[in-house]
């Protein structure tokens, strides 16, 4: 399921951004709408700094500009996803998340020529990308190949469109990254490799550097593909909290982007400031975000106060919040388990001074990264 999350899932779920890039009547010819642009960007910041009665407001006024179009199904789906992040299949909400973009993808492929229309195919594809995302987050593989198999056209066709937008130096650089960085990291997919068209890995990061300075709607999903790509296979720890960073900064609320820069911030010993953001997240109502604070709470304990009974309680009541969020909290578990034993180690006085800080930097980094993975 990691290579679905490392290119397409992300490519998919960030696509949906582009929903409202041109605009006319819900069945006419498409015409750019340079108020319902900016109306959609306004509903989208608000959707990623979880103001959703404020996103909602937005969702009213475009139904009514454009009732029925297939993109007011995808907006919803995305508000779904967000106000009950983290989405599980047990919630009973997840169904209309479905319902919302199988209804969206439904409508774009009854329209003639719909592949041919970069502004269906855009928000097909999105529907498509956000199905992925909630499917692979929750290891629900029986459900991804089949989106996926039928989605390979549907990416074929969209680089045609690659001239529009700067936001598509997002898609292109995606692809020319990872086509070579994957394989090299993964030397079992090479044979699978050679069947694509090869890239480039350096072009590929100054075309999401391209994007994420320049893009009209996709700034923040370059800025986090980024970060990611430095943490895990560029190892520029730095790099990747100067992006993390910028995400925070515009997006303060957002969970996820919280959760990242914290992550990066550990990664590079940064405990200072990684303990004024936990000390002033303590009053979210999030239970997923509270088990990682307890998480991190832990690990803060541990590396800079060295008080192994208070990190030991941190990770416990971590692995305890995280029980309840499935395949969504089990790297934040066997994280916070193997700190438990960590911790316990390093609390043995049978180990000596040099062992014990093996163990440590052993451990703590090769943890960390798998964290959300």
């Amino acid at each position: 399921m990691q290579i679905f999350r490392l290119f397409f899932i992300r490519l998919f779920a960030t696509i949906a951004l582009y929903l409202f890039m041109g605009r006319g009547t819900a069945d006419g010819q498409i015409l750019p709408d340079n108020s319902s642009m900016e109306l959609i960007k306004t509903g989208i910041n608000h959707i990623y700094n979880l103001e959703f009665s404020d996103a909602k407001d937005v969702l009213t006024a475009i139904n009514t500009k454009y009732p029925s179009h297939p993109a007011t199904y995808l907006y919803m789906g995305m508000l779904i996803y967000y106000q009950n992040y983290p989405l599980l299949p047990s919630s009973p909400i997840s169904r209309n998340f479905e319902a919302q973009l199988r209804t969206s993808i439904r409508l774009c492929e009854a329209k003639e020529g719909w592949l041919d229309d970069p502004e269906t195919l855009l928000i097909d594809l999105c529907a498509r990308g956000m199905l992925l995302l909630f499917y692979s987050e929750n290891e629900m593989s029986g459900e991804v190949f089949p989106i996926a198999a039928t989605t390979w056209k549907c990416i074929r066709k969209s680089f045609q469109f690659t001239s529009v937008y700067p936001d598509f130096s997002y898609f292109t650089g995606l692809y020319n990254y990872y086509r070579e960085a994957y394989p090299e990291n993964h030397p079992i997919y090479k044979p699978l490799a050679v069947l694509f068209p090869p890239g480039e890995k350096k072009k590929g990061l100054a075309e999401l550097q391209y994007a994420a300075e320049n893009s009209i709607i996709l700034r923040a999903e370059s800025y986090s593909i980024l970060s990611w790509i430095c943490i895990h296979y560029e190892n520029d720890f730095h790099k990747a909290l100067d992006y993390s960073k910028t995400l925070y900064d515009q997006y303060q609320s957002n969970l996820l982007f919280k959760g990242e820069y914290l992550k990066s911030l550990f990664l590079l010993n940064a405990y200072d400031e990684a303990e004024k953001m936990i000390l002033s997240s303590g009053d979210s109502k999030n239970e997923y975000f509270l088990g990682q604070l307890a998480i991190f709470n832990g690990l803060l304990q541990e590396m800079k106060y060295h008080n192994y009974q208070l990190a030991g309680k941190y990770y416990e009541e971590g692995i305890n919040d995280m029980k309840n969020f499935g395949s969504r909290g089990a790297s934040y578990i066997q994280y916070g388990k193997a700190s438990l034993k960590r911790i316990n180690d390093l609390q043995d006085e049978k180990l000596s001074d040099r062992k014990k800080k093996n163990k440590n930097s052993d451990n703590i980094n090769l943890g960390l990264l798998s964290l959300d993975d």
